[in-house]
């Protein structure tokens, strides 16, 4: 298994029930994946660069965990098909 990092950003229109049930699909999906999560950071709300899908904000999540290019695509995949995600973006970290 390989080391990964996932940054993504949530719509800010969410309440924080609605914000939780989102990274607790994620994270349900990478374990459920043959993953590991190693450390999950919820950055709270912030200002984006510029507006993605006429929003000036976003909740951002990363989340680093371990597993293989099966789990990848998936979490990849999901994050696509999610309208609650504004933005994501998935690296392997260097060991």
């Amino acid at each position: 298994m390989r080391a990964y990092e996932a940054m993504y950003i949530i719509r800010p229109d969410l309440d924080e029930e609605q914000t939780e049930a989102v990274v607790e699909k994620f994270k349900s999906l990478v374990e459920n994946n043959n993953g590991e999560i190693t450390k999950l950071d919820k950055w709270g709300k912030r200002r984006l660069a510029y507006e993605i899908k006429h929003n000036r904000e976003g909740f951002y999540v990363l989340m680093k965990f371990n597993g293989d290019s099966g789990t990848v695509a998936e979490l990849d995949r999901v994050f696509r098909i999610t309208d609650e995600v504004l933005k994501h973006m998935i690296i392997r970290e260097d060991d």
